[in-house]
């Protein structure tokens, strides 16, 4: 690792030293940062922009004093490279660099702390030494469950990405371990990829990209082609696949600031056809998509007369409902249930709301809960065949849970009792001997009295 005395100890030696030693990593090659490889790292992959990089740092002034040092503080860093979060230096730095290597970077103050410095650690206008080592780096996972992680090949224009419904123009190639089952250059809708064959995965990860990107996408089966696998692309079901996505230009659709009232409802309309007809195709997940945007329009919105307000709120009520229904089908149930409220704080005797949380709730095993949600359903309507057959559902699984945890404590205090007895014993067995010798010692006692009396 670096010591003070590798270090030159004034800027204008350790330019010259780092330049005669090292590389210019800056893309305009203005000598701005220079690496020189202390430690080679492992042949083969380089971290892309935007991947979750982890590192070990140490920096120094060129003079050779420590200002910040992650080892001391026994944590490595982490940081989306390529993304601005560090410093410009950083960025240029760490994607030059591979898996384990440990280099020095000598950085110009305009890719480190610029004109100003950093109070009481970095005078104005200086030029840093970080030493760095590269632990490991991994991409961007773009959904909370992994399921869909972006590593970009080439960085995108401007600070704008496609929204749902915007026209987006890109270039696709797929590939299935590595064999390419997919290149075309393609026109379609956020929200409605699966209209041209095209991954929910992809579809997703529109929103995250902007004008010029290329990136891999690497799905996992539910954001590929799931368990149905694609017999048009020879994809297998539950098969992991890999999509190089370019997005060469897109149009964007309106936000809900740049709609009236009027043109909302006019859309919601023409969306809530396209959910539905998702969900009829069993696409859930498109369905969703649909469902979500309708709301997000109208939930804040108050209609200038009774039947204006009516139409909002049925478009909301309906959405939601269809939403606690696609989440049933997709087995997520606390967003099922989630949904539900939602309804049931506009309308308190839904039917359909009261159902579909009772179901959703028997699905997570609140059998209680489930039940009195059917038995509401009864209130409302007494005629309602499938929320009887329910509420014996329900009761049976309350009775059987009652039984089974009869059965647990009976076991607990079993074996408290058993254990209870046998601790009683040992001790009887302790004190029966503590009395025997007592008892001994007693008639020693007496015995050398009787003498000494004698």
């Amino acid at each position: 690792m670096t010591t003070d005395q590798d270090l030159p100890m004034d800027h204008q030696s350790s330019t010259a030293l780092f330049a005669a030693k090292g590389i210019d990593v800056t893309t305009n090659k203005d000598q701005g940062v220079i690496k020189v490889i202390k430690h080679p790292g492992v042949d083969g992959d380089r971290p892309m922009i935007g991947d979750r990089v982890t590192v070990h740092y140490t920096g120094k002034l060129v003079t050779g004093k420590k200002f910040d040092c992650s080892r001391e503080r026994k944590e490595p860093f982490c940081f989306n490279v390529g993304k601005g979060q560090v410093l410009r230096a950083w960025d240029i730095g760490v994607l030059s660099m591979q898996r384990g290597e440990v280099c020095t970077l000598l950085c110009k103050p305009e890719y480190a702390y610029g004109a100003a410095g950093n109070p009481d650690k970095i005078p104005p206008s200086s030029s840093v030494v970080f030493e760095m080592e590269l632990i490991k780096f991994e991409g961007e996972a773009l959904t909370g469950d992994g399921g869909i992680v972006r590593r970009i090949k080439v960085k995108g224009e401007g600070y704008t990405n496609p929204n749902d419904g915007s026209v987006v123009n890109v270039h696709l190639e797929g590939r299935c371990g590595d064999r390419l089952f997919d290149c075309r250059d393609v026109s379609f809708i956020v929200g409605q990829a699966e209209d041209k064959s095209i991954p929910l995965g992809v579809d997703r990860a529109m929103d995250k990209m902007q004008k010029g990107e290329c990136c891999l996408l690497y799905l996992k089966p539910k954001y590929g082609f799931g368990s149905e696998g694609k017999p048009e692309y020879k994809i297998g079901p539950d098969k992991d696949i890999v999509y190089e996505v370019t997005l060469k230009d897109f149009q964007r659709a309106k936000d809900s600031w740049e709609m009236d009232l009027k043109e909302k409802l006019d859309v919601s309309a023409e969306v809530k056809n396209k959910g539905n007809q998702y969900f009829k195709a069993g696409r859930y997940y498109q369905a969703v998509i649909q469902y979500q945007r309708i709301i997000s329009w109208l939930e804040i919105e108050y209609g200038t007369g009774e039947v204006q307000q009516k139409k909002i709120q049925d478009y909301i009520l309906t959405s939601h409902l269809n939403l606690a229904l696609c989440f049933l089908r997709l087995k997520e149930f606390t967003q099922a249930v989630d949904n539900c409220n939602k309804v049931i704080e506009l309308d308190e005797n839904n039917e359909k709301a009261l159902y579909r949380r009772g179901e959703a709730r028997l699905c997570r095993n609140e059998f209680s809960l489930a039940l009195a949600d059917f038995q509401q359903v009864l209130q409302v309507n007494s005629a309602n065949r499938a929320a009887r057959a329910q509420i014996s559902i329900c009761q049976s699984k309350i009775k059987e849970h009652h039984e089974k945890d009869k059965k647990t404590y009976a076991n607990m205090f079993q074996k408290f009792a058993e254990r209870d007895a046998k601790t009683g014993k040992t001790k009887r067995r302790r004190d029966d001997s503590t009395w025997t010798s007592f008892n001994g010692e007693a008639k020693g006692i007496t015995s050398r009295a009787q003498k000494i009396i004698i």
